[in-house]
């Protein structure tokens, strides 16, 4: 699937930083405290740091490839569509969900508006969050992973991408909320 013809900014720094294939390699073992991060919500126009979500709330962290505020991955893409469209029904089981993305702050100002975006987007441009969670990369952008934290920051979930299973859908991270 194409989400849009318009190239523009594609071959960028970010890309060729991540053109390479580096595969999901990730060693944060199930019940270990997610790395913390601070990071800018697009969405929300704040800043947001993981950690304020401890003992609050279960996150449901999802990492995801847009290119360009043009161009999301065809995997990806409808998995944000459904995670936007579920957004109302985590927040009623109280679970919070933040989507990050390597945009930069700009090109994730046009996807929460072009999108309609209810969850935090957040922006890491310099893939500084998909490299602490080990997400991997290929072909011009960091690869996507989703991770389900308890209420504590524990890690209980983890989701890497394969071709195979490219991310875990909204039913398989409702379930594996504790």
């Amino acid at each position: 699937m194409v989400t849009s013809t318009d190239f523009t900014g594609l071959l960028s720094p970010r890309f060729f930083q991540n053109f390479l294939p580096i595969p999901p390699t990730n060693k944060l073992s199930l019940g270990s405290i997610a790395p913390d991060f601070i990071l800018p919500d697009i969405t929300n126009n704040c800043t947001l740091k993981l950690s304020d979500h401890f003992n609050q709330k279960p996150v449901i962290l999802a990492f995801t490839r847009i290119f360009t505020e043009k161009q999301y991955c065809p995997f990806c893409y409808p998995h944000i569509i459904s995670l936007n469209r579920y957004y109302e029904k985590f927040l009623e089981r109280g679970i919070e969900v933040l989507m990050i993305t390597s945009t930069d702050v700009k090109q994730s100002q046009i996807v929460v508006q072009d999108l309609g975006l209810k969850m935090p987007l957040l922006s890491n441009p310099d893939c500084r969050v998909f490299r602490m969670y080990q997400t991997g990369q290929a072909l011009g952008a960091p690869l996507p992973a989703q991770f389900v934290l308890d209420k504590t920051g524990k890690i209980q979930y983890k989701h890497l991408f394969s071709f195979l299973d490219h991310n875990a859908s909204v039913d398989k991270l409702l379930l594996k909320i504790s």
